[in-house]
């Protein structure tokens, strides 16, 4: 799924968490699996200890880090072997449901997004680990946000594994060559976009994907829309409002033969953009600090920068979705001593450093974070984003069966495909989250 001295501080504006990202698909609210009931009978301390990971663009590196910390665990635990999986991002929705319907095959521990949290939680599927957690020195450097991402309810449920919000990405080499200054409002990106689409046509000006909720997101919060307002404790869908269609509208517009054209790029995922652009097949991408691995090992390596996604007014930054991911231990394990130790050493300083060297992922750890920053000036405008302000997503189990149910990627893509205007599909879109809410 990578953000100078700078302080690295997060203004987040919702009770969220930090990404990944590049994430869609989670767990599918509904009736409760079966590990809702009552936890593990057993907590033994031999056999093996089963780990789901997300498969990331560009995986090797951290598979490598991943392994490091296995073989340092398993040393210390002669009876002990841990199996690590890979699993798709984008369709783990059912995998990890059927894995909370059938302990027998659940793994111990699994990455999960911090959209998912409420919802598995909701479901009885993560443990709460409260007590370990308070008990961890490391804990007390956790970023405040990212200790919200793994909270419901005054419990914990995991441990933050990084933190993760999305840039602009784009072209430095095209931007030279066709005399193009880095846009500094939105107006300006999709500018730049049609005149590289007419200069270079093999190329995307700037990729987008109708199935990228995350990074079409930032254009409605830029309008000053919202996906939901909560009144009198109730939550009601925003997205058919004024501001939020205007945003949606200039995310949309997006789509069509003079940038990407929709017939190929209304289909396309976060994952689609960005080995898009590190293929060299466009010009610019709004992608994430996680996903700079990639761009290195991409066609692109050495020919490109990145800025803050502006806002709608000069000097501005488009609010960023405040992505992230977190490693929990399922509640159905019959190795609960084991895979919490595990998940701290997944999740502890060292190894997020590690990942932030390999991959590019933020640490969630304020002064390990700090460091990395004044090491990588890679990070600035990643951290210029968090600073500016970040946006969530409604903070309610119901966001799993919105999301699962691919509300917003209809949305944008029946808008793409000139199936229905935006009038239309975000009323659609909001029909379809009020009946979500009020379940």
């Amino acid at each position: 799924m990578r953000v100078g001295g700078l302080a690295v501080k997060s203004t987040v504006r919702t009770a969220a968490s930090l990404a990944a990202l590049a994430l869609t698909g989670t767990l599918l609210a509904g009736c409760a699996p079966s590990t809702s009931g009552g936890g593990p009978q057993k907590d033994e301390k031999s056999g093996t200890v089963r780990v789901w990971l997300f498969r990331e663009v560009g995986n090797k590196p951290k598979e490598d880090v991943v392994r490091r910390v296995v073989r340092k665990f398993e040393k210390r635990h002669d009876d002990v072997r841990v199996d690590v999986q890979y699993i798709p991002v984008d369709s783990r929705a059912e995998k990890i449901k059927g894995a909370f319907n059938d302990p027998a095959s659940a793994p111990d521990l699994i990455e999960y997004g911090n959209t998912d949290t409420a919802g598995y939680v909701e479901d009885g599927g993560l443990a709460d680990v409260s007590a370990e957690f308070a008990d961890w020195p490391e804990a007390r450097e956790v970023d405040p946000t990212a200790r919200k991402s793994v909270t419901v309810g005054g419990k914990v449920y995991g441990a933050p594994f990084f933190v993760g919000v999305r840039a602009l990405y784009y072209r430095t080499d095209v931007f030279r060559d066709l005399g193009i200054e880095p846009p500094r409002t939105l107006d300006e990106v999709a500018a730049a976009a049609r005149r590289i689409r007419a200069e270079r046509p093999g190329m995307y000006g700037i990729a987008v994907g109708g199935a990228y909720t995350y990074g079409a997101l930032p254009f409605i919060w830029a309008h000053g829309g919202e996906l939901a307002t909560k009144k009198d404790g109730t939550l009601r869908a925003a997205v058919d409002s004024a501001r939020a269609r205007r945003g949606i509208a200039a995310y949309t517009r997006l789509f069509g033969d003079d940038n990407c054209p929709a017939a190929k790029c209304a289909e396309m995922s976060g994952n689609d953009n960005v080995e898009a652009f590190a293929a060299g097949k466009a010009g610019m991408v709004v992608a994430g600090d996680f996903n700079r691995r990639a761009m290195e090992d991409g066609r692109v390596d050495g020919d490109y920068d990145v800025v803050p996604l502006p806002g709608t007014e000069r000097g501005s930054i488009a609010p960023a979705f405040a992505g992230g991911n977190n490693i929990g231990v399922l509640k159905s394990s019959s190795h609960r001593t084991l895979a919490v130790e595990l998940m701290r050493e997944l999740a502890g300083k060292a190894t997020q450093r590690q990942l932030f060297d390999a991959m590019g992922f933020l640490p969630t750890f304020t002064d390990t974070r700090e460091q990395a920053a004044r090491e990588e000036p890679f990070v600035e405008p990643f951290v210029e984003t968090l600073d500016a302000g970040t946006e969530f997503v409604p903070a309610t189990p119901a966001w799993a069966e919105i999301d699962a149910s691919l509300v917003l990627p209809t949305m944008f893509q029946k808008i793409a495909g000139k199936k229905s205007g935006v009038d239309g599909a975000a009323g659609e879109a909001a029909r379809k989250m009020d009946e979500a809410f009020a379940e």
